[in-house]
């Protein structure tokens, strides 16, 4: 047997049914650190199930644990377990870590590229009306929430950046239409009128 090919003994044989399918999902969902994409779920079936039929069975069961303590969740790079939000004070208890405390100039710089990206440092400094320090962006780079995508054609080609999937997966959001509304987040901060 060349190394190529799979011990047909080690290979699973295709569930029979979509409760059997589902219960596949629900095991690999469950165990797994990250998201998982269409593309990722459709390998576990050596892609014998069709992305519409994994849609499908997918929106089955987030109905199905809609009145549980977990819920599945579709967030920028696949799908997910989380626990519920009215549940997390318990967890706390016994996890009582600090999260990250983040100053008002990496929040404030967080919210001009997410919701104006991308942009280069200097459109967050024309914003905001401060120079933005090395470490501000830093930080956010650092926590996955920001990535360089580009340069901009203008002279010294600054660096555009933009948010990636990590920060919408961290916030439980699809895509950036998913942000709220400027207005809801802080009335005083126009960003509409910076530019």
């Amino acid at each position: 047997m060349s190394e190529a090919t799979p011990d047909k003994a080690l290979v699973p044989e295709l569930p029979a049914s979509p409760a059997e399918l589902k219960r596949v999902l629900e095991a690999v969902l469950l165990s797994a650190r990250e998201p998982l994409s269409l593309l990722d779920l459709r390998k576990l079936f050596a892609d014998q199930v069709g992305a519409d039929v994994l849609r499908g069975l997918l929106d089955e069961m987030r109905s199905d644990w809609s009145s549980r303590s977990l819920e599945l969740l579709q967030v920028a790079s696949g799908w997910r377990f989380r626990t519920r939000a009215e549940f997390m004070p318990y967890l706390e208890r016994l996890n009582p870590e600090k999260p990250p405390r983040y100053s008002r100039a990496v929040l404030e710089t967080l919210a001009i590229i997410a919701y104006r990206q991308p942009v280069t440092r200097g459109d967050i400094e024309d914003i905001r009306g401060v120079t933005v320090a090395t470490q501000v962006i830093r930080v956010l780079e650092e926590r996955g929430w920001v990535d360089v995508v580009g340069h901009r054609d203008t002279p010294g080609r600054p660096a555009l950046l933009a948010t990636t999937k990590k920060f919408l997966d961290d916030l439980g959001l699809r895509s950036l239409a998913e942000l709220p509304a400027l207005e809801q987040i802080n009335p005083t901060l126009d960003l509409a009128d910076a530019h």
